[in-house]
């Protein structure tokens, strides 16, 4: 039997991106073009697997209008969402990707003040639903109002029920969450150096880092470093990737991308060599893409027999 895939979003949003050639901060600058997607990083993962030809049903709290939008958006991509509705609105961020420079700039709202009785309303509407072997990818910020300690207290109790659950997020919630040893995370180079209390300069320091991480019970890390690849260590071995050299339009949502491979990875047992390929592609290829929107599946495979991957030995 296969396995279900669930993505938790707690603090979703509309995610407005709009290319404005030649930006410039205090003064009036003109729109070139403009998409809207359903956003936040649990989204972003549905998303992908979705494109990718796998299944997933998205849980998140959504607010007012914005979340009645945020659902119809979701439905069009034929992706079933689990919600729990409030009446405080979600939140919408803007992208602002100027083409001449090549720098993205966002501007995202704080979102809804969320309670715990609500909280913990997702929380058992998801657990009802898990089967021992199914995967939970848990990403994205807390919403206000939240426990700093979410993430540690739902990893548990997912574990309880047999899931394998994804981690992917950071500060105190990330530090609290990685306590209760999800299977995967995914940190990138800056977060990580935060969960060890020191700046983590070098790529021995990353991988030494990893490695304590995994002598606690965590299974799998996947570190990203933006544009220098990423370093990906398991019982397999540590393994480095470097990043394809693609035309880059938006870099928000990289990571998203790479935790969805990973994931459908996980679900099709497919090699963990295969899996780190398909990762590298997935965040290569939706920095190639306008927005939020998830990359094309058939350039995604193509780009991941370009993927080079190194297995080093510390």
């Amino acid at each position: 039997m296969s396995k279900l895939i669930f993505t938790v979003t707690l603090n979703p949003a509309i995610d407005k991106t709009v290319v404005i050639p030649g930006f410039s901060v205090g003064s009036v600058n003109r729109i070139q073009s403009f998409r809207i997607d359903a956003g936040g990083k649990g989204f972003n993962v549905s998303k992908c697997l979705k494109k990718l030809g796998t299944d997933s049903t998205a849980g998140a709290i959504l607010g007012g209008s914005t979340g009645e939008h945020l659902l119809a958006l979701m439905a069009q991509m034929g992706i079933d969402t689990l919600p729990v509705m409030i009446s405080e609105q979600s939140r919408t961020n803007m992208k602002i990707i100027d083409p001449s420079s090549g720098v993205t700039t966002e501007i995202n709202e704080p979102g809804p003040e969320v309670s715990e009785s609500v909280l913990e309303e997702l929380r058992n509407r998801i657990a009802a639903k898990i089967s021992p072997g199914d995967i939970v990818i848990l990403s994205g910020s807390l919403p206000r109002g939240a426990n700093a300690s979410l993430y540690y207290e739902w990893t548990n109790c997912f574990h309880s029920l047999g899931a394998m659950v994804f981690l992917d997020s950071d500060g105190e919630a990330m530090r609290l969450g990685i306590e209760a040893r999800p299977n995967f995370i995914k940190p990138n180079d800056a977060e990580l150096s935060r969960i060890a209390g020191k700046d983590l300069s070098t790529q021995q320091e990353l991988i030494q880092a990893g490695k304590k991480l995994l002598e606690t019970g965590i299974e799998e890390i996947a570190i990203s470093l933006g544009a220098a690849g990423a370093i990906f260590m398991s019982s397999d071995g540590v393994f480095t990737s470097d990043a394809l050299k693609v035309p880059a339009l938006s870099t928000v949502g990289a990571g998203d991308a790479m935790v969805a491979a990973m994931a459908y990875g996980l679900e099709k047992q497919l090699p963990w060599e295969t899996r780190i390929r398909l990762a590298m592609a997935m965040g290569a290829a939706s920095v190639m893409s306008d927005g939020t929107q998830a990359p094309d599946a058939g350039l995604v495979w193509r780009l991941a027999e370009q993927v080079e991957i190194q297995k080093i030995s510390f």
